[in-house]
């Protein structure tokens, strides 16, 4: 029988997912905050420092124009933001709507979280430095390093406290700083309106085709569209209906930001960049102090919108088994408030790094950008083996590879043409994160073509009167064992052996626990089935990706309801406990399998397995990845690849 856990329905995110002021304004603080805060940069990282070239400036504004057009509002706000799993985003959840179609997805999947968490680390220090900046047009001698970490270090600090009362802000805020920048931007264009030829996309080709620099001219612009990946994995917390109606307002305030900065540029043509900002530059002069304020504030929205979106994916990638267990907290009621501790920590880590070693943001914009490319160039990929599982025609898909690959390979040759001035960094932070990811999933794979499975029915007798069997000391009233067996029908054999052969263990009754991992974000429902009526029983979880797998209360619920529907007697058949109708105990039994022999593995399974044990050094226990109360649980170490004694060679002698 298939039960809902919880008496819940079926999740449906199209209510909370409607057209509505509060979730555009939802959208304002939560999806754009990434992309909403380049220009504070792009248009600086263009000229970077050196003169300001006429020709220059209409090809560099055209060229970003038509990134945001094509990569932002045509890749992602129309085409990805279709490939929603349950209502919710991201690359793992794209990931888990197409994983059943080849295996090798999980490369790309395991690539793009890996670099977007590493863009996850220098997108605070960019930005927040970008804006912290500022200050020097008024007051030159004030060292901005010390603000910025001060800045970051609260921000982490507070992540352990939740952020839902300061997220209410986030919205409104954000609609001040897009109103501001659009204004500041439209009331800029009166000084040289010619700007506007830049909608011409001949500007962008011209440049791109003649411009000596061009690769790095495209690395430069890339950081245009760094956040669009954020609209994506963001969807579940507004709806697409409400990103797709505000981006209209973010990109008409984004681009009358840009092209009012591409007006001062012309006005200036000819002169040095030097250290001056185009962003600031077109504020009036009494504003800057409030402009930075404003600019500091978004900063900070920006970078709890990512460090947020951070915890999302580990979540996802624990439950995945792409990403080793972790301690997962809810400091707060609110839907998808979530804190990951030990992730908090790599993220602040590698932010103060990235500041220690680049100390400006003019330093850092030469490390942002790649590791997000990567990211852009996987969501590809999965995408195309989504529209081939939703039936769109192969043309479609052929053209749509072939222009966004073409799009996204030029960005990264742009890219990597930082490598030596910084993208070296984020691509080694991408990588770390990647081996850890490869390897924890490699590892568990490796593990579980060791495991033996033997057909259940044929041990049914024996289970039936060993629980029966009074000459065998009474283990526990109720014996659970969580068991990775997918078919009803099967079960470890390592299971068996701790029941039977190792150390008897006698219950009322035993039961099997298996966990689904469904490809929906938020299903919670289960199904029981009663192996042995009253002696054997098999309970099958299926749990979205996005669930916390709590199995002992989840356990709990189940029971009390199998109890309340009189399908199974739990009081204890100790002879005082019965007649006063007292509820036997539970132990589970967690079998944490172990490979003892590795001079059978390839080169490549040995390091995988070595990096593993590293990481199970600082991952939480089996019994505490789900979610199980030590004190009911033991813990047997089981080997799974035990030498047969056929590989011994013993002579005997006579005495």
């Amino acid at each position: 029988m298939q039960r809902n856990l919880f008496g819940m329905k079926t999740h449906k995110h199209h209510d909370a997912h409607k057209l509505s002021m509060a979730g555009l304004l939802i959208s304002l603080g939560i999806i754009f905050g990434d992309i909403g805060t380049s220009p504070l940069y792009v248009i600086k990282a263009i000229f970077n420092k050196g003169t300001i070239e006429e020709d220059l400036i209409l090809g560099s504004l055209s060229c970003v124009f038509w990134t945001l057009t094509l990569q932002t509002t045509i890749k992602y706000v129309w085409i990805t933001l279709n490939a929603d799993n349950k209502g919710e985003g991201g690359i793992l959840s794209l990931y888990s709507l197409v994983r059943r179609k080849a295996k090798w997805l999980i490369i790309p999947a395991i690539i793009g979280g890996s670099t977007l968490l590493a863009d996850g680390m220098i997108t605070p220090a960019i930005t927040i430095s970008s804006a912290i900046e500022g200050l020097a047009i008024r007051h030159p001698q004030v060292p901005t390093v010390p603000i910025v970490v001060i800045i970051i270090s609260l921000l982490f600090v507070i992540q352990r406290f939740g952020t839902s009362i300061v997220g209410r802000v986030f919205g409104p805020m954000m609609f001040i700083w897009f109103s501001m920048i659009g204004i500041l931007g439209a009331s800029y264009l009166k000084h040289a309106p010619e700007v506007f030829y830049a909608l011409n996309p001949y500007y962008a080709i011209s440049t791109i085709i003649n411009h000596p620099n061009a690769l790095f001219l495209i690395g430069a612009i890339f950081l245009c569209t760094t956040g669009a990946e954020a609209l994506y994995s963001d969807m579940g917390h507004c709806g697409k209906s409400n990103i797709r109606v505000s981006w209209i307002f973010v990109k008409i305030a984004l681009v009358l930001n840009y092209f009012g900065q591409g007006a001062w540029l012309l006005e200036h043509a000819g002169t040095q960049m030097g250290e001056r900002n185009p962003f600031y530059a077109i504020m009036p002069e009494g504003f800057v102090v409030y402009g930075v304020a404003t600019a500091t504030i978004a900063a900070i929205i920006a970078s709890q919108a990512m460090i947020s979106g951070s915890f999302t994916l580990i979540s996802e990638a624990v439950r995945l088994n792409i990403w080793p267990k972790v301690s997962i907290r809810y400091p707060s009621d609110q839907k998808g408030q979530l804190y990951v501790p030990s992730i908090n920590l790599i993220l602040y880590i590698g932010c103060m790094l990235i500041i220690a070693v680049f100390k400006e943001s003019s330093n850092m914009e030469a490390a942002y950008g790649l590791a997000i490319n990567l990211t852009f160039i996987m969501t590809t990929i999965l995408m195309c083996v989504f529209l081939a599982r939703v039936h769109i025609h192969k043309v479609w898909i052929v053209l749509f590879a072939l222009f966004y690959f073409t799009i996204e390979v030029a960005f990264l040759a742009g890219n990597l043409v930082k490598l030596t001035h910084g993208g070296w960094l984020t691509l080694l932070l991408a990588t770390t994160l990647f081996i850890v990811m490869f390897s924890w999933y490699g590892a568990r794979k490796i593990k579980n073509s060791f495991v033996r499975f033997v057909n259940i029915r044929d041990y049914f007798p024996i289970i039936s009167e060993l629980s029966e069997d009074k000459s065998v000391p009474l283990f526990a009233s109720h014996l659970v064992y969580l068991t990775s067996a997918n078919n009803k029908n099967e079960i470890e054999s390592k299971i068996l052996y701790s029941i039977i052969n190792k150390k008897p263990k006698r219950a009322d009754v035993y039961w099997l626990v298996h966990v689904d991992v469904m490809d929906n974000p938020h299903t919670r429902e289960y199904i029981v089935e009663q192996l042995v009526p009253n002696k054997l029983i098999r309970i099958d979880f299926k749990l979205g990706f996005r669930e916390e797998q709590r199995i002992s209360l989840l356990f709990r619920k189940v029971v009390e309801d199998m109890v309340e529907k009189g399908e199974i007697d739990i009081t204890s058949n100790y002879e005082t406990l019965k007649k006063y109708r007292i509820a036997g105990d539970f132990n589970f039994v967690v079998l944490e399998k172990t490979i003892s022999k590795t001079h059978d593995l390839k080169w490549h399974e040995k390091i995988i397995l070595e990096i593993y044990k590293i990481l199970k050094r600082f991952s939480l226990s089996e019994e505490k990845g789900f979610g199980l109360d030590s004190s009911f649980v033991t813990l047997e170490r089981v080997p799974l690849n035990i030498p047969t004694t056929r590989e011994v060679q013993l002579k005997r002698l006579q005495e």
